[in-house]
Parts: structure tokens; C-alpha cells; sequence
């Protein structure tokens, strides 16, 4: 079992965990951010990290045919935690600014299915790739993820495992402090195309 320390010491050793002024893909701002990219460069730190990940998903109980995620953040937890559950990993893609399957994947009616992703905020990105799942005739079983900044807010109405659960302060860009002070400017690391002000 994959303590909280020492998921801790992998994003502070990959310097994965920043301090700065942040706009997040769910639109709000935050002094932190957690690029997990940076984790998953090294085969070795995701094999761990979606080895513990399958581990927690399994001790639900729930029975799963694939592993599906948000892209471009959940690809590779995707594929990792698939290869530890021993079903098919698949993910889904923005096109027009709308989550939908591409590349020929396909989810059959009645499949079971995890959502995994490696960062959750507000879980728009998750939410909306478990209304892809159902638009296809799937079921979402469970939700994965490596981190959750919601500090166990967020509501999926299915088993939400999580290998870091932290509250991190996020801000609406009109009341954001950091904003106002105006000493740090705004970055946006993430992968959604979000226009900066």
C-alpha cells in the first residue's frame, strides 16, 4: 500500500507541486497547482502511482470492463491503470470544446466502466466523460484519480477513490486575491484552451 507520504515525495521530487498564481482548467484560480505531467514523465513513478490506484479501485468491489479518461491529463494514467486492472484503457478528446470518442474507440451497451484522471478540481472534465459513457450505453461503476483538490468535495454518485486528497484554496477570477494584488501574474499550465485575461 502507497502511503500519503510517499505520494507526497513523488510530486516534490519531480517538482510537480507549484507555487505561483494559476488559472486551473475549471476556470478558477489558485495559488497552487499540481502538474502531475511532471509525475507521469517517469514510467516508473506511474507504474507505482496507477499500480496503488487499480489497488484502491479493486477494494470497492465493483466489477469494470475498461478504463476510460478525460484527455490530455488521464491518458497515461488511463493506460497504466488499465494495464494493472487487465481491461481495455481508453480516453476521450476535445473537439470543439466537447468531450467525445475518437480514433476508433468504442464503448459496447451495458459495458462497466472506471473514470480515472489524474487531477480532480471541481471534476467537470470527469463528469463530462461519464456523460460520454452513458451517451454510449455504458455504465460508471467507479472514479479514480491521483489527486483531489476538492479536499473530498466533489460528488460523482458512484465510489470516488483518490490517492491524495488536499484542499487547495481556488478562487472565481473576480474575487481571486492573488489577481488583485497584482504582483504574481496569471499562468495557465493546464491543457484546456482557456483564454487568459
Amino acid at each position: 500500500m502507497l502511503t500519503e507520504e510517499r505520494i507526497k515525495e513523488i510530486f516534490l521530487k519531480t517538482d510537480a507541486f507549484l507555487e505561483g498564481h494559476f488559472l486551473l482548467s475549471s476556470g478558477l484560480h489558485s495559488p497552487y497547482y499540481l502538474q502531475c505531467a511532471k509525475v507521469l514523465q517517469y514510467p516508473e513513478y506511474a507504474e507505482e502511482l496507477c499500480r496503488e490506484l487499480a489497488r484502491r479501485i479493486n477494494e470497492l468491489g465493483v466489477e469494470y470492463d475498461l478504463v476510460i479518461a478525460p484527455a490530455l491529463g488521464g491518458v497515461i494514467v488511463s493506460y497504466e491503470t488499465s494495464r494493472h486492472l487487465k481491461v481495455r484503457g481508453i480516453f476521450v478528446e476535445r473537439v470543439d470544446g466537447k468531450l467525445t470518442l475518437r480514433r476508433g474507440f468504442e464503448i459496447k451497451e451495458g459495458e462497466r466502466a472506471v473514470v480515472v484522471e489524474d487531477v480532480v478540481t471541481t471534476g467537470k472534465s470527469t463528469r463530462e466523460t461519464i456523460e460520454v459513457v452513458k451517451q454510449h450505453g455504458g455504465e460508471v461503476v467507479a472514479v479514480g484519480s491521483l489527486v483531489d483538490r476538492s479536499g473530498g468535495k466533489v460528488n460523482f454518485g458512484v465510489p470516488f477513490v483518490t490517492l491524495w486528497r488536499l484542499e487547495v484554496p481556488v478562487y472565481e477570477p473576480d474575487s481571486c486575491p492573488l489577481c488583485k494584488e497584482g504582483k504574481i501574474p496569471l499562468v495557465k499550465p493546464g491543457s484546456r484552451n482557456i483564454p487568459l485575461k
